[in-house]
């Protein structure tokens, strides 16, 4: 069937958006692997689906799905670039909308400025929820955080990391690392996300605290790979770093694509997530 689709980027993390309102979709998972093919597709780190809600109180239903073909909780630059395309393609007129997604719901606004902020919620940071299974493990305490060790292999040799475990409707392991640009994301990224203790497997930081209010992060996404930005994994790195007692709200994060904003004030309450969306071509694809 041919396709009609945008393609978006948000700090350099891209997507293809479908709608799903105005043309049926009911594709496979190799299709979707197709589609997201950087040679064979169009490319992408994510698909992002637009369809008609299925919950009362919200404007829109969010669906994810990686360049794996597996479908997934959240994806906070996806959903500014959700709230950028249902504007610019006349789904709705409202500057603020409510998104439902696998994890709750969402409320994306449109700023002045043309980024867009995210209510991504409350972070989950009980172990058991995120999900972490820390049965017979010790924990470390560092401010209000609990550092939990993970044995690795780096360079053929073992390793022991210390991660926060939060998350931000999908699960995120961060850790420290005194220089973001040389860390070994690409050796130590797999084996986290896919160790034993993440039964749903887990999304990587690597995070580098510049000063008070920003950091560098890197993250080797759940079934993406390392991305150019990840906007729940930016949420998740400023959480773990504001409860360690290192950073203070609002903190800017650089990512190799671009430049987030993240603000967040406590426990119990909701994490804000700033940054652009950016429309980079329209096509149309026989799948």
């Amino acid at each position: 069937m041919k396709l009609k689709f945008t393609k978006m980027q948000g700090a350099g993390n891209d997507f293809v958006v479908i709608d799903a309102i105005r043309q049926h979709i009911d594709f496979s998972t190799e299709q979707w692997q197709r589609l997201a093919d950087r040679r064979f597709g169009v490319g992408a780190d994510q698909i992002l689906i637009v369809e008609r809600p299925t919950v009362p109180g919200a404007d829109f239903r969010y669906r994810i799905f990686n360049n794996d073909g597996g479908e997934v909780e959240q994806c906070g630059n996806g959903a500014r670039a959700f709230a950028r395309f249902v504007s610019d393609q006349g789904l709705s007129s409202e500057r603020s909308i409510r998104v439902q997604t696998m994890s709750g719901i969402i409320a994306p606004r449109l700023e002045e400025d043309g980024s867009v902020t995210v209510d991504m919620g409350a972070p989950v940071l009980e172990p058991a929820a995120v999900p972490f299974d820390s049965q017979a493990l010790d924990s470390i305490p560092e401010g209000r955080d609990q550092l939990w060790p993970l044995s690795l292999q780096l360079d053929g040799a073992p390793v022991h990391v210390l991660v926060s475990v939060v998350s931000m409707g999908n699960p995120h392991a961060v850790q420290l690392v005194a220089d973001a640009d040389s860390a070994p994301v690409a050796e130590l990224g797999p084996q986290v996300e896919h160790h034993p203790r993440f039964p749903k497997r887990v999304n990587a930081g690597f995070m580098q605290v510049v000063d008070r209010q920003h950091i560098k992060l890197r993250v080797f996404e759940r079934g993406a790979g390392e991305t150019l930005a990840c906007g729940t994994g930016a949420c998740a790195a400023v959480v773990a770093g504001i409860r360690r007692g290192l950073l203070d709200s609002p903190v800017q994060v650089a990512a190799r694509g671009g430049e987030l904003s993240i603000a967040w004030t406590g426990e119990g309450e909701p994490v804000y997530l700033s940054g652009p969306a950016v429309t980079v071509f329209e096509g149309e694809i026989t799948l």
